[in-house]
């Protein structure tokens, strides 16, 4: 039976993503788990989170969680899921900067005023609710997911890689943003694939069946 982990680092809402990946798997199981030697042995790995990065980051490290996922990075299937994508970046500007897990070159920038009203429309910050996703290209992950379907996004920073090939969905949110990334084995969200319904549900089954290649 194949197992998948999600990562318990005390940020995010892990039941929900544990139910929503239950009731979509086929014989996989979905366990919760801080253990760093446990979840070195899980077949695919899951990054939720919500909040700060400097917590979220000291709390990876504090419990040996950021070495273990720096050592499955290249050996199998990782979704990071919202404040995961943050953490999969190089840099982030919050907190008055933060390195992370260097996955994906690049740096999660705040919304400012200027960026989330540059066409001239005043929106909220954070950007919350739902909004489209366009698929930027083709692969399994999106397989069943309709184009420019709607996911749940709640959110004040936003990735920028420093490789545009790395981007396989976008959004509009005053400006268009990196809101899917994929590198190798790593995959990685920023809204709420759970909260997200069929298509955030599809989403999820997919990667459960995803081999880990581009």
């Amino acid at each position: 039976m194949a197992t998948v982990g999600i990562i318990d680092y005390g940020m995010g809402n892990l039941h929900s993503i544990a139910n929503a990946l239950r009731y979509v798997a086929t014989d996989e199981q979905i366990e919760i788990s801080y253990d760093p030697d446990a979840l070195a042995h899980m077949d695919r790995l899951v990054l939720p989170g919500v909040g700060a990065i400097s917590y979220c980051m000291a709390e990876l490290h504090r419990l040996e969680l950021d070495a273990m996922l720096m050592q499955t990075i290249g050996r199998k299937p990782l979704m990071g899921i919202c404040l995961g994508i943050e953490a999969l970046m190089t840099h982030s500007e919050e907190n008055e900067g933060i390195k992370a897990l260097g996955a994906f070159p690049g740096n999660a920038l705040r919304f400012s005023p200027a960026t989330a009203h540059a066409d001239g429309i005043r929106r909220k910050i954070p950007h919350m609710g739902w909004n489209q996703v366009r698929q930027e290209r083709g692969h399994p992950l999106w397989q069943d997911v309709a184009p420019d379907s709607w996911f749940y996004f709640v959110h004040s920073y936003y990735v920028v890689p420093d490789n545009r090939k790395h981007i396989i969905g976008t959004t509009e949110y005053g400006r268009r943003f990196a809101s899917a990334m994929l590198r190798d084995n790593v995959f990685a969200v920023q809204f709420h694939p759970e909260k997200s319904q069929s298509p955030g549900l599809q989403l999820l089954a997919n990667f459960l069946q995803w081999d880990g290649r581009a």
